[in-house]
């Protein structure tokens, strides 16, 4: 989830600022424990992961970050620095467009509508670009000014044709003197005559949807390297959690070897008799514990280590049978 493998859009990235946020949110509860935590850090590691590792969250799949996409790598110096843009329409489509636009640093805008408040509410959503607004009736006005022009009105009509444009002043060299439309309405705004003109290129929703595919097709093949990936991810959040079943069998081992040990020790002493010196109990001491830490460090490295999960929880089984560990055990292990 976190990848965005399972979005309707595979790759989108809101879905991992999502967790994200669930994340922060849940840390501040009572009930979002150990193991909550560390999972959902393991899925924005993954997350994270995929998106720096794949090329998953590159590339247009919709039609209006498709437009947005197109136009940028249609400009001579693929920088948005110094282009009119005039945006007719001020709908859902139109919103997308503004979103795309902005996120790649698109700051001068134009929206045409013929209403204020719609084209007023997307103003007011993007603050960091200047967004003029005008109503229809200066459209041609706007689109005069404009280098760039995306059309993606709700309107059944022809909005732009040759005739309207043939006239308006050439635009500059920085964008190749030529103004570029790009008509994402269904259906179309735009006359097929205006592809005629010599400074006027227009794209419409088939050339788009080209764009579209081949990024689908890309995000299907970083979706399976993501898999990959993610599988690895999987596996240390797994082995982490059998790393937790093994601690409270490395509890009850050392306790019961502990137990033992003093046991044994108090016996030694005793046939020993009363007058051991501090040092003679020393070394007794010292003896014993450094016969069961160096009976325990095998066992103790292979519940520690890292590997096949089964095969882990499979270890931790076995060593609990063949040392008859009991929970009594692990309450010895602090004395």
């Amino acid at each position: 989830v976190s990848a965005g493998l399972d979005s309707l859009i595979v790759g989108e990235g809101q879905i991992l600022a999502q967790v994200k946020s669930v994340h922060q949110v849940g840390s501040e509860s009572k009930g979002f424990g150990q193991y909550l935590a560390a999972m959902f850090m393991q899925a924005i590691t993954a997350g994270k992961r995929v998106r720096s590792e794949t090329n998953i969250a590159t590339g247009a799949v919709s039609v209006s970050s498709a437009a947005a996409e197109l136009a940028q790598m249609k400009l001579p110096t693929g920088s948005w620095d110094g282009v009119n843009v005039a945006i007719i329409g001020a709908g859902k489509m139109s919103k997308l467009l503004v979103k795309h636009l902005v996120s790649k640093n698109c700051r001068n805008m134009t929206i045409v509508n013929r209403s204020l408040p719609r084209a007023q509410e997307l103003q007011q959503e993007f603050p960091e670009a200047t967004i003029n607004v005008e109503l229809s009736p200066k459209m041609m006005d706007v689109v005069s000014a404009s280098d760039v022009v995306f059309v993606a009105s709700s309107s059944t009509e022809i909005l732009l044709q040759a005739s309207d444009v043939v006239d308006m002043p050439q635009p500059p060299t920085l964008v190749g003197g030529v103004r570029r439309f790009f008509d994402i309405s269904v259906p179309r705004n735009t006359s097929k005559d205006l592809n005629e003109l010599p400074t006027a290129h227009v794209y419409n929703v088939d050339d788009l949807r080209e764009v579209v595919e081949m990024n689908k097709e890309a995000r299907a093949q970083a979706a399976a390297e993501a898999l990959v990936l993610l599988k690895e991810e999987k596996a240390t959040f797994e082995g982490w959690m059998a790393s937790l079943q093994a601690v409270p069998t490395i509890k009850r081992l050392r306790g019961k070897a502990e137990n033992i040990r003093l046991t044994e020790l108090e016996k030694a002493k005793a046939k020993l008799g009363d007058d051991l010196s501090a040092k003679q109990i020393k070394v007794l001491e010292d003896l014993s514990r450094g016969i069961m830490n160096k009976m325990l460090h095998a066992p103790m490295q292979a519940l520690r280590s890292e590997g096949d999960v089964q095969a882990h929880v499979h270890t931790i089984n076995v060593l609990g049978k063949v040392f008859g560990l009991t929970e009594e055990d692990e309450a010895h292990g602090g004395k």
